[in-house]
C-alpha cells in the first residue's frame, strides 16, 4: 500500500515577493542611524515617510509615492524636533496627517500639504508634552478619530486627544521596564504590549487595568514583539534561551521576509514561503490594503529601507483571471473614523468602517486637522492617578479657545476575553526580520478583515 502526501490547500500557497525595478525605487536617502529598534518608515496610499539623518535635531522625509528615483539632498524635510526622530505613524483616518516621537521627549503631529512638501516643515499642528524620557513609540487608535498613543523610555504609556491637545490617560505603573512595542486590538478597546521584563500584557487603557498577562512569553533576552490579530488572538515573535527565533500564537485569558498563513485549524500557523535578498533591511513600512493594486492580485507591499534607498517589494498571488478576486480582497478598513475621540473616552467601542476594494480605492478629500485647546488657567485640576482621565493638558496659556468636557469620564465595561476563539477567514502575516511584529503594528494589515 502506498501513501501520498496530502498538500494543504491554501489560496496563498503560491504567493511570491518581487522587488521593483531600480527606477521605481527611492534613491540616495540618508536613513537614520540612530540606535533604536524602529521601522524608520511609514507609508500610506499617498505618501512615503522615512526617518533620516539630520544635524542639529531630528527630521524625516515625506515623499509622494510617485516621486521615485534619486532624492536630492536639498529636498525639504519635516524638521521640528530638537532631537532625533525615533518613530513615525500615519493617521489611519487622514492620509495627510502624521505623528512623530523623538529623543526630545515630545510627540508632534503634522499636517502635510496635499501635494507634498515644497519647503521645510518646522511648525507642527500640535506638540504633545508629557514624557520625561525619549519617545520611541507612536501609534494611532484604529477607529476613534484623533486618539493617539505614545510610549517612552520612562516606561509610561500616554493616550492623547490630538484634536484638543489633551492627555486623556496616563499608564505609569503597568510596565516595570522598557516597552518594546504596543499594538491596538481591532476596535481599539484594548492594546497589548511587549516589555523588556519578557511579559506580554493586555491592557484596558480607559480603566487603567491589566486584563491579562503572560510572563516569559519568550525566554530569550533579545527584544520580542506582540501584536493583536483581527480575531483577538495575540501573535508574538521572540527568541529562545539559545537565541533561536520563535513564533507564538496566544489565546488571551535579518535579510529575509518570511510569510505565514494563520488558519482556524491546528497547528494554526503555516509557513508559506521566504523572500530573500542580498541586502539586509534597515527598516520597513507596510502599505495599507487600500493602497494595493487589486488588478494585479497584489496582497501586500513592503517599503524596504537599505542604507541609502527605499525599495518597494510587491507580494503577489498569481491568478490567470483578470477579474476581481473576492477571496483575496474581503472588505477592509477604510479611512473614515468610526468614533470621535470623545465617544471613545465615554466608553463606546466600534469596529472599523469597512470598504470594498472591488472598484479600487479612490481617496476622498482630506479634512485638515483642527486643534481646539482649552484655557488651562480656568481649570481646577483634581489629582490624577494611573489610568484616570485628564481633563486638561500642559498647553500654552495664551490659548483662548475652550471646549466643554465632563469632569467625570464613565468607565468602559471590561472586555471579556474568552478562550477558544477561532479565526474567521484565513490571514496572511508577512514577517520582515528582525522587525517582525513592530512592523505589523504600524498599519491595518495584520490580517484580512
Amino acid at each position: 500500500m502506498s501513501f501520498r502526501k496530502v498538500v494543504r490547500q491554501s489560496k496563498f500557497r503560491h504567493v511570491f515577493g518581487q522587488p521593483v525595478k531600480n527606477d521605481q525605487c527611492y534613491e540616495d536617502i540618508r536613513v537614520s542611524r540612530v540606535t533604536w529598534d524602529s521601522t524608520f518608515c511609514a507609508v500610506n496610499p499617498k505618501f512615503l515617510a522615512v526617518i533620516v539623518e539630520a544635524s542639529g535635531g531630528g527630521a524625516f522625509l515625506v515623499l509622494p509615492l510617485s516621486k521615485m528615483g534619486r532624492i536630492d539632498k536639498a529636498y525639504p524635510t519635516v524638521c521640528g524636533h530638537t532631537g532625533p526622530v525615533l518613530d513615525i505613524d500615519w493617521c489611519p483616518h487622514n492620509d495627510e496627517v502624521i505623528a512623530s516621537g523623538s529623543e526630545d521627549c515630545t510627540v508632534m503631529v503634522w499636517q502635510i500639504p496635499e501635494n507634498g512638501l515644497t519647503s521645510p516643515l518646522t511648525e507642527p499642528v500640535v506638540v504633545l508634552e508629557g514624557h520625561t524620557k525619549r519617545v520611541g513609540i507612536v501609534t494611532w487608535h484604529p477607529t476613534a478619530r484623533n486618539v493617539l498613543l505614545s510610549a517612552g523610555c520612562d516606561n509610561v504609556v500616554l493616550i492623547w486627544n490630538v484634536g484638543t491637545a489633551e492627555e486623556l490617560y496616563r499608564l505609569d505603573s503597568l510596565h516595570p521596564d522598557l516597552i518594546y512595542n504596543v499594538s491596538w486590538n481591532r476596535n481599539g478597546s484594548l492594546f497589548c504590549s511587549a516589555c523588556k521584563d519578557k511579559s506580554v500584557r493586555i491592557i484596558d487603557p480607559r480603566r487603567g487595568t491589566l486584563v491579562a498577562e503572560r510572563e516569559k512569553a519568550h525566554e530569550g533576552a533579545r527584544p520580542m514583539r506582540a501584536i493583536f490579530l483581527a480575531d483577538g488572538k495575540v501573535f508574538t515573535t521572540g527568541f529562545s534561551r539559545m537565541s533561536e527565533r520563535q513564533l507564538a500564537l496566544w489565546d488571551p485569558g535579518d535579510s529575509s521576509i518570511r510569510y505565514f498563513e494563520i488558519t482556524d485549524e491546528s497547528p494554526y500557523i503555516h509557513f508559506l514561503n521566504t523572500f530573500t535578498s542580498k541586502e539586509p533591511q534597515r527598516g520597513m513600512g507596510f502599505m495599507p490594503k487600500r493602497g494595493l493594486e487589486v488588478s494585479k492580485c497584489e496582497i501586500a507591499r513592503f517599503y524596504k529601507l537599505h542604507e541609502r534607498k527605499c525599495e518597494p517589494i510587491v507580494m503577489t498571488v498569481p491568478r490567470k483571471s483578470d477579474l476581481f478576486q473576492d477571496d483575496l480582497y474581503p472588505d477592509t478598513a477604510g479611512p473614515e473614523a468610526a468614533l470621535e475621540a470623545e465617544e471613545w473616552v465615554s466608553g463606546r467601542d466600534a469596529d472599523p468602517i469597512l470598504i470594498s476594494l472591488r472598484e479600487a480605492y479612490v481617496p476622498s478629500k482630506q479634512r485638515d486637522l483642527k486643534v481646539s485647546r482649552r484655557n488651562v488657567l480656568s481649570d481646577s485640576r483634581p489629582a490624577v492617578g494611573p489610568g484616570s482621565a485628564r481633563p486638561g493638558a500642559s498647553t500654552p496659556a495664551a490659548s483662548t479657545n475652550t471646549t466643554t468636557s465632563s469632569s467625570s469620564v464613565p468607565r468602559a465595561v471590561v472586555c471579556a476575553l474568552q478562550s477558544g476563539v477561532v479565526l474567521g477567514s484565513p490571514a496572511v502575516l508577512c514577517v520582515p526580520e528582525p522587525f517582525a511584529a513592530r512592523l505589523w503594528a504600524s498599519g491595518p494589515c495584520l490580517a484580512w478583515k
